[in-house]
């Protein structure tokens, strides 16, 4: 079995979408850990505010098997096919870990956006503080610690789900 973390991102309608998200991968994955769910402002576009957040699972299913189902996940829930990589979404899902495996296919893991996105750093440091980055060999707290917080704006927000 293999640990896994997920990056879940939208900005369409998200309170609604987020949990279509963690409903879709606890069907997929079984048990979750989720990280506090955040709002941040649009990175790359103008856009309407973002709720983000990572979410981890253990599973038998491979990198391509995964990235394959988090695509028909997207789909199902209104996400075109060809959808530009900044333009508003209903649903991202990205792998962002895999162990601690250094791939560049199907997708390159670790997935950059770790190092670069505070809507993914901050919350994966939240789940996994003491895991090391697999090419950086720092935990994501210290990277959380020492990353410029100035770049992007971003706050945790009140969020329920129920299973």
């Amino acid at each position: 079995m293999a640990n896994i973390y997920i990056s879940v991102g939208s900005n369409i309608e998200p309170q609604r979408y987020i949990r279509v998200a963690i409903n879709e991968l606890q069907q997929l994955l079984g048990s979750l850990e989720l990280s506090s769910v955040y709002e941040s402002e649009a990175v790359g576009f103008n856009g309407d505010n973002f709720l983000n957040m990572v979410v981890g699972a253990t599973t038998a299913l491979s990198v391509a098997e995964l990235v394959q189902q988090f695509k028909q996940i997207e789909r199902r829930n209104g996400r075109a096919a060809n959808a530009q990589k900044f333009a508003p979404r209903t649903l991202d899902l990205d792998l962002l870990l895999y162990d601690n495996q250094v791939i560049s296919s199907p997708v390159v893991l670790p997935r950059a956006e770790i190092l670069t996105n505070a809507f993914v750093l901050w919350p994966l440091a939240e789940l996994a503080p003491q895991l090391q980055h697999p090419t950086t060999a720092m935990s994501y707290q210290a990277l959380w610690q020492q990353y410029d917080k100035s770049q992007q704006r971003l706050w945790p927000i009140t969020f329920e789900w129920q299973p």
